[in-house]
């Protein structure tokens, strides 16, 4: 089983809901289900896509905002995602969270990532591109430009739909 980054786009009152769920269940089920469109499987992209911005210069802001969209923050308490026997992300560090304000900024700024300038400052060879990159990109299937453009897309995407709905986004490993 593959352990691969997860990310759920959830209104503030259903994050209550699900705490107070927790609390009120005897074995501190908290109910978490979030609808699957509301759901983005980022497979094992968050370190490759944080590594091409530092190797392709990516400015600070918006590494670190890219950052953001991937680590999350622990700011938002979400201890009751993180109890036995419902913890939400088993196999990974303990979830964290983004509020409907940084997924707003997060939003904006992956919004002005020119990802096809970062791909073609890349070595042309896939091969190369993967060996700088690391994390094991130049093991992928097709190359790592593909990959990253659409793990990257789908992020940006995700996130831009977030903020124009005043979401939070939760992340996990699973």
């Amino acid at each position: 089983m593959a352990v691969t980054q997860q990310l759920a786009r959830i209104p503030a009152e259903y994050l209550a809901a699900c705490r107070q769920s927790a609390s009120a269940s005897p074995d501190g089920d908290p109910r978490w289900d979030p609808p699957t469109s509301d759901m983005l499987d980022l497979d094992w992209a968050p370190a490759l896509l944080a590594r091409l911005g530092e190797v392709s210069g990516l400015d600070e802001v918006r590494l670190n905002a890219l950052r953001q969209a991937t680590d999350g923050d622990t700011a938002v308490d979400l201890g009751f995602l993180n109890t036995h026997p419902h913890t939400i992300g088993p196999f990974g560090p303990a979830p964290t969270a983004l509020s409907s304000a940084q997924v707003a900024r997060v939003s904006e700024l992956l919004d002005q990532i020119d990802m096809h300038s970062l791909l073609a400052a890349l070595p042309t060879d896939d091969r190369e591109a993967g060996y700088l990159i690391g994390h094991g990109a130049d093991h992928i299937i097709g190359g790592p430009r593909e990959y990253l453009l659409k793990h990257f897309n789908a992020l940006r995407d995700f996130y831009i739909d977030a903020a124009k709905r005043h979401l939070l986004v939760v992340l996990w490993w699973d």
